[in-house]
């Protein structure tokens, strides 16, 4: 049995502690947030606490909070377990004044109210001793079929390409839905689309995938696209795209 305790209380916090709690192998010990307001949502369930409060013993904290609250939260702390951080972009470094410091990285987008299913969400994790990777491992694997050991380094960069493949993409269907909006049309057409392009890369690469008149050097279609956007930024984002593609595809 590994006892946890979870700081932070949201939907990170939230989507980790419905899953450990389905786990016999895991015991929560306690929620901590910054106020007892915030922590409304497990109320009744759990243990709580505020960050200001002695904290009771667990084998692992898990710090589920804001990427710039890190170094400072940590700096606060006073625990004899592992303290690990859940963060993509911040260094295994930035935990401060610990003995046993670790990183517990699910690599999903979090929403509130969703609650997610962790045993197709790939675990990252990183320890700066044999004896916590072990321990990161084994939670791990209660959670996820996938835990992979990375680096600082290396999750530094696998966060930059969730970053393009989520975020970026999750603008571009702002864009496309606010073009939609414009020309009394329903963004709800462009879904099917949208699962399609996504299933694809799950049998062929992304370059195979890439389709387009910006890889088919069709410069009518790309010219007649960019006299009918009517703001500036969509004009330069489209340009941008597609003089990318243009010189990364075409032969």
């Amino acid at each position: 049995m590994i006892s946890i305790t979870i700081l932070g209380s949201g939907n990170v916090a939230q989507n980790l502690f419905e899953a450990f709690l389905a786990k016999d192998d895991v015991s929560i010990m306690q929620v901590v947030g910054r106020k007892r307001s915030s922590l409304s949502y497990f109320k009744g369930r759990v243990a709580l606490a505020t960050f200001h409060e002695e904290l009771l013993l667990a084998d692992v904290y898990i710090m589920a909070i804001s990427d710039d609250a890190i170094g400072s939260v940590s700096s606060k702390l006073s625990l004899k377990g592992l303290l690990v951080h859940t963060s993509g972009a911040v260094p295994l470094s930035d935990i401060k004044n610990h003995e046993r410091i670790g990183v517990f990285y699910p690599l999903q987008t979090f929403t509130v109210g969703k609650l997610l299913d962790f045993r197709n969400i790939p675990i990252c994790i990183e320890a700066n001793n044999a004896e916590s990777f072990q321990l990161l491992k084994r939670l791990g694997h209660i959670l996820s079929d996938t835990v992979a050991n990375i680096d600082s380094n290396k999750r530094k960069a696998l966060h930059l390409s969730a970053v393009f493949v989520n975020n970026f993409t999750n603008y571009m269907y702002i864009i496309g839905r606010d073009i939609c909006v414009q020309n009394e049309l329903q963004f709800s057409m462009l879904q099917p689309l949208i699962q399609e392009t996504a299933d694809k890369i799950r049998a062929m690469s992304p370059i195979d995938a890439q389709t387009g008149p910006a890889k088919r050097g069709d410069l009518k279609t790309l010219h007649a696209h960019l006299h009918l956007l009517k703001e500036k930024n969509q004009r330069e984002i489209y340009t941008l795209l597609s003089n990318s593609i243009k010189a990364r595809l075409q032969s």
